[in-house]
């Protein structure tokens, strides 16, 4: 009978409706380093990331699965990148929906000022004439989009319901999405920088996109652009974007991931009128939660019966 761990506090609940569904296998919960030390040893899957200091005792090892879509955790245990018997999955798409929606939250907060309409309910202060200045609409302006995976292709498809021409880099130029009119490699991103009026930063977090938006790259954009990190902080350098904004060479951010997190409270992004912050929580939904957990008891479904993965990650590259 195979041995499924969670490295989680998953509840009693959750693992006896698994028990039930599932009558193939044993499940156990082992959240913390010392239990782990005791479950690992004959356990064939963990769900969520396992200690590092427990790792060697996972002699039956074969599959781990993890409940986020970014895989960056892996290096706290780099042992696993090594363990060529782990296959290491994701749940890839589960969070795609609701986080291209709070990107378009961000983007109409700030182009159509909510933040100080809301500040006008406050005040119960009707200010028609000074409210109608200075908002845009999102029609016919250029959409970014850095990394056009899961998520960054659901962000597409809004900015194409929103009238946008949406362009695209990633580190597939064989990237596709219906609608997107350009996906150019990695190595064009200064060109797309010149171009868009609104860039959507969803591409993973790896050694070759850590810290690839800097000052140089900030002041190739458009004074009247905004930038979106919706998926890992630490690919944008976090100062050179608040001097950008606070300069006014940039006109605007929704910032939902952060390095590190949370946001220290003197960073100079928090006290900006042109910036929206939210604490990384863009793939909280209730649908996500569920389409998470199909995606978890799906690929149990297909571990248990010998057959292929899905959402298998490449573990070197990071995504």
């Amino acid at each position: 009978m195979a041995k499924i761990l969670f490295a989680t506090n998953a509840g009693e609940q959750q693992l006896e409706a698994l028990r039930k569904e599932f009558g193939g296998a044993t499940f156990v919960a082992a959240p913390d380093v010392e239990t782990q030390k005791r479950e690992l040893a004959d356990a064939d899957a963990v769900i969520s990331w396992p200690h590092r200091e427990a790792l060697p005792v996972a002699k039956k090892l074969t599959w781990v699965h993890s409940t986020s879509a970014g895989i960056e955790r892996i290096r706290s245990v780099p042992e696993l990148i090594e363990m060529d018997q782990v296959t290491l999955t994701n749940a890839r798409g589960a969070h795609a929906g609701t986080i291209a929606d709070h990107c378009f939250a961000f983007m109409l907060a700030l182009t159509r000022d909510i933040p100080t309409l809301l500040e006008d309910k406050e005040a119960r202060r009707w200010d028609r004439p000074t409210r109608s200045k200075g908002v845009r609409e999102l029609s016919g302006s250029v959409l970014g989009i850095l990394g056009l995976g899961r998520i960054g292709s659901e962000i597409a498809k809004r900015g194409l319901g929103f009238g946008m021409t949406i362009k695209a880099v990633d580190v597939n130029p064989n990237a596709e999405c219906p609608g997107v009119e350009t996906v150019q490699p990695l190595e064009q991103l200064d060109g797309l920088l010149r171009e868009v009026d609104y860039l959507a930063v969803a591409i993973p977090i790896t050694a070759e996109t850590r810290g690839l938006i800097g000052a140089r790259e900030l002041g190739l954009m458009k004074p009247e652009a905004s930038i979106y990190i919706m998926s890992r902080g630490g690919i944008v350098d976090q100062d050179a974007l608040a001097s950008a904004l606070e300069s006014g060479t940039l006109w605007g951010a929704g910032i939902d991931a952060t390095d590190p997190e949370p946001l220290p409270a003197e960073h100079a992004l928090w006290g900006l009128p042109n910036v929206i912050i939210s604490p990384h929580s863009s793939g909280a939904s209730r649908q996500t939660t569920e389409r998470g957990r199909e995606i978890l008891k799906e690929n149990i479904r297909r571990f248990l019966a010998g057959e292929q993965l899905m959402n298998v990650c490449d573990k070197r590259a990071g995504f």
